[in-house]
């Protein structure tokens, strides 16, 4: 895609990688076949190819609009083109470009902007959100059932105090997680120290700075990086840890790209690189261990449908990896149709753009439920919490089967 760029964006810190961007895509048209909301709506503009038309439209200097904005705005930016594209096109970076512009040119309806502003101030910070959540579930019975099915019961919590071994790994506690599934880390840690591995946790370290950058704000998610990156500089320095680990494949997949956004940073550059290459997802680590331990049989066995994050697979480009780790412990994973495609999580997506969300997670439940599971499992937060408000099944992170044959 032949590019002139705008003289005021011509000396931009991004405008080589742009233009590189935009040179590489050839509109074969494969991340089309791909693209969740595309398949939805049938409109090229809610394609990838059509919102990079759009976007090289506004860098060439054309005027902003609304409707771009909104186009950009239905993109679940689930990474599922960057997987099919035979080009490689870096579309993730290209669009978040795209919708920091439109955030500085084109003003949202109030509503919108008080909405995005609220997300803000509360999901990244997990007092703030824990306080939240707990209100919620206090009022829970007196809300509608549509609002119910959206606050999730609360976990009960069991009490563990892992074993101090010489091997040790960082985990990292996110912000809604300690609310809303806090027995996840408990398990990764349960499980870790059955392998020899002491997993070590930093409270209230708050957001990796994805709900931030993906609302259209990057220099309040760089702010949350930095905060995020001298929280664990100071144990990586004093203590020799093997991983940083991620129990969300949503914050693993940002984090594994922080060399990338600090990289013209003097402070952090370094040091963000040697975070991304001590940063594993949880898959990643139990694929290097010995799990003869954990093989299950008799009435262990059990039928499992698995729901593969796009953060997992397209983010990390980790698919398969998860099937393969339950198969070898010899869990029943079932086959699941279309399990590229997004379940209409995608961080704040599902409160932003509720109709395409809730359109795209019934079809997900649809396949996923095809063969009558007795569990659904998954590797991210937001994308738990979102399938159990319509699952007929229950729904689970991963780590808790292992966990459970301990």
């Amino acid at each position: 895609m032949k590019t002139l760029l705008s003289p005021r964006y011509q000396l931009a810190e991004w405008n080589t990688e742009v233009n590189q961007i935009l040179r590489s895509c050839v509109h074969c048209g494969f991340c089309t076949a791909v693209c969740p909301t595309y398949q939805l709506l049938g409109n090229e503009l809610d394609s990838p190819r059509g919102r990079i038309y759009l976007i090289h439209s506004l860098l060439q200097g054309n005027p902003a609009s609304r409707e771009t904005q909104r186009r950009l705005d239905l993109c679940l930016t689930c990474r599922s083109c960057e997987t099919a594209c035979p080009s490689g096109v870096r579309y993730a970076q290209l669009v978040d470009i795209g919708r920091n512009l439109l955030e500085h040119s084109v003003q949202r309806p109030w509503q919108e902007r008080w909405q995005r502003w609220g997300l803000r101030q509360v999901l990244p910070y997990p007092k703030r959100f824990h306080a939240l959540f707990t209100l919620g579930t206090w009022m829970r019975a007196y809300l509608p059932t549509a609002l119910q099915q959206e606050i999730p019961l609360v976990e009960k919590v069991e009490v563990y105090q892992p074993t101090t071994h010489a091997r040790k790994m960082l985990v990292f506690s996110g912000c809604v997680q300690p609310s809303l599934a806090p027995q996840t880390n408990i398990d990764a840690a349960k499980v870790l120290d059955s392998l020899g591995i002491t997993l070590l946790s930093l409270e209230n370290t708050g957001c990796c700075g994805a709900v931030d950058a993906h609302l259209g704000k990057p220099a309040e998610s760089l702010s949350h990086i930095k905060k995020l990156i001298d929280a664990w500089w100071q144990v990586v320095t004093q203590e020799k840890i093997e991983a940083i680990v991620m129990t969300a494949s949503g914050c693993a997949s940002y984090v594994k790209g922080y060399d990338e956004l600090l990289r013209h940073d003097p402070e952090y550059a370094e040091k963000a690189q040697q975070i991304v290459q001590l940063t594993k997802d949880l898959t990643e680590v139990l694929a290097q261990e010995d799990l003869s331990r954990f093989s299950c049989s008799g009435n262990q066995l059990r039928r499992i449908a698995v729901h593969q994050p796009c953060t997992l697979q397209h983010g990390q480009k980790l698919a398969g990896l998860l099937e393969k780790l339950l198969i070898q412990i010899n869990f029943n994973v079932l086959p699941v149709t279309d399990g590229h495609l997004c379940c209409g999580s995608a961080g704040t997506y599902s409160i932003l753009n509720q109709s395409i969300s809730q359109q795209l997670l019934i079809n997900k439940l649809q396949t996923l439920e095809a063969d009558q599971p007795e569990l659904i499992v998954t590797a991210n937060i937001g994308c738990q919490m979102h399938l159990k408000t319509r699952s007929s099944v229950p729904v689970k992170h991963w780590i808790s089967l292992f966990a459970e044959l301990l």
